[in-house]
């Protein structure tokens, strides 16, 4: 079988130019009839065990479409997060071939979560259009809420599409080079990673289990040009190849990160081992796809996030169809392009995203500098009121992880006669690491933020972290440990 192209198609090529292509590709899953007959032995999908050539993805694809048909499957198909990344791909794809919605299902959902998950699936009456179109939806994907409950976001064939094209246009031909996304298929920036190597003909490489080795000796055989990855992965991966004294590796030509802030002091570590690599980082959401990237620069301002992307409008304060907020003032940011969601699948709740006309807002709080650079301050739910002043805890957060001694933060407020919330800090510090006393924290605080920013009491984590099933902090679980006094919690000196 042979290696995945690294050269773009004819067809990607005309894209990039701007120009239309053949109906096929207006879908997710469209472009693989197109690939099975034009580089039918061309290597399509692999992982630790299994590899499959366009021509066999593309049988594998059609056999489970077929028999989702000969069953007369629901109109809206979950499929099993213990499946596997290749094997649950595969699934997905044959879902909506059959022209069927996939809800992405996942591993770490207690049963009863995954039954209430699967109670709350919509009827085929609630997908339209009914008729099988680039606006019908195809992917149902998960994101924590308030009721503990997955919120399911539905999203159609146009928006990933056009999340692709905009992929190849503003990252260039690299983009439709073959993309190694090494994490569970449930994780939409891995699911995502995969279609966009499949949709552009050149491939994708997945990981059942994330090994930072493996990644590595991968990257280092020239077999994928793309990494997608997480901020976790990526260090983990700094880590072995500095254990390891490893060479840097030179065949890595972009490297997508997202899912959480990225630490920025790593890049010059990241670039020395990947010494070609666009290193990019971008911010989106569940609901929006992209908003807005950049390229990875230590020196950056912490809250910058980037530009928009260049399908993509952005509108700063509390009304899309009002006046923009000045520059440099803080706002809601709303959120224009072909990119968006089609809306939730289960009851909406206090997170859930804002809609009014074509706009959509996830309740992040941020705004455009005079330079036209996107800041993110925090989300709106988020936000504190202490001394009369907003203050937004993933500003603060961001400064407590620069410490070297610090490895996670969450900031909580706790009500305040005077000051209405007077602000804790809750840390986890690094293994190894000397933990630093109070005072020392206080001041490595204000050598940066306004002095009411400061956390007035401090707490040492002594447990596992709480992480969400994305790898992101579990603040509410936090806050309420914070509140009932949770022996997990250790006043700081």
């Amino acid at each position: 079988m042979n290696a995945a192209s690294t050269a773009p198609d004819a067809l990607v090529e005309q894209l990039l130019a701007g120009g239309p292509l053949p109906a096929l590709f207006d879908w997710v899953h469209g472009p693989l009839a197109h690939w099975a007959r034009t580089r039918p032995q061309q290597l399509a999908l692999a992982n630790e065990r299994q590899r499959l050539s366009f021509a066999e993805l593309q049988q594998r694809v059609q056999a489970c479409a077929q028999r989702l048909d000969a069953e007369a499957a629901p109109a809206t198909v979950l499929l099993d997060g213990h499946m596997g990344a290749l094997d649950g791909l595969v699934a997905f794809l044959g879902v909506i071939a059959s022209g069927r919605c996939a809800a992405m299902g996942d591993a770490q959902w207690p049963a009863g979560v995954a039954q209430a998950v699967a109670a709350r699936l919509p009827a085929a009456e609630e997908l339209a259009p009914q008729a099988f179109t680039p606006q019908s939806p195809f992917y149902i994907g998960f994101t924590s809420g308030s009721t503990g409950v997955p919120k399911g976001f539905m999203r159609h064939h146009q928006s990933w599409v056009e999340s692709i094209r905009v992929s190849l246009q503003d990252f260039g031909p690299v983009a439709a080079k073959t993309v190694l996304a090494p994490g569970h298929m449930s994780h939409s920036l891995f699911l995502f990673g995969a279609v966009l190597g499949l949709w552009t003909g050149a491939g994708a490489l997945l990981q059942e289990r994330f090994s930072a080795a493996r990644v590595l000796a991968t990257l280092r055989a020239g077999s994928a040009p793309v990494l997608v990855a997480v901020p976790s992965q990526l260090v983990l991966m700094l880590q072995q190849a500095e254990r390891r004294g490893l060479a840097p590796i030179p065949d890595v030509e972009l490297v997508l990160i997202s899912g959480a802030r990225w630490l920025r002091e790593r890049t010059p570590a990241l670039r020395r081992l990947f010494p070609r690599a666009r290193i990019v980082e971008f911010y989106g959401a569940s609901e929006a796809s992209y908003i807005a990237w950049m390229d990875a620069d230590p020196a950056a301002p912490a809250q910058a996030v980037g530009r928009p992307f260049s399908n993509v409008a952005l509108h700063i304060g509390n009304d899309p169809q009002g006046a923009p907020l000045p520059a440099g003032q803080p706002g809601l940011i709303w959120v224009k392009s072909p990119m968006l969601f089609t809306g939730y699948v289960n009851q909406a709740d206090a997170t859930a995203a804002l809609r009014s006309g074509d706009w959509l807002s996830v309740r992040d709080m941020g705004y455009v500098d005079a330079s036209g650079l996107l800041h993110l301050c925090g989300r709106e739910t988020r936000m504190l009121v202490t001394q009369g002043k907003n203050l937004f805890p993933e500003e603060v957060e961001a400064r407590l992880l620069d410490h070297p001694a610090i490895a996670q933060a969450s900031l909580q407020g706790l009500a305040d006669p005077l000051r209405g919330t007077r602000v804790h800090a809750v840390l986890q510090w690094r293994d190894g690491a000397a933990p630093p006393g109070a005072q020392h924290l206080a001041a490595w605080c204000r050598e940066a933020l306004e002095p009411f920013k400061t956390p007035r009491h401090w707490w040492r984590w002594t447990g596992a972290w709480p992480q969400t099933a994305s790898g992101k902090t579990e603040h509410a679980a936090i806050a309420r440990a914070l509140a009932q006094a949770s022996p997990l919690l250790e006043p700081w000196p």
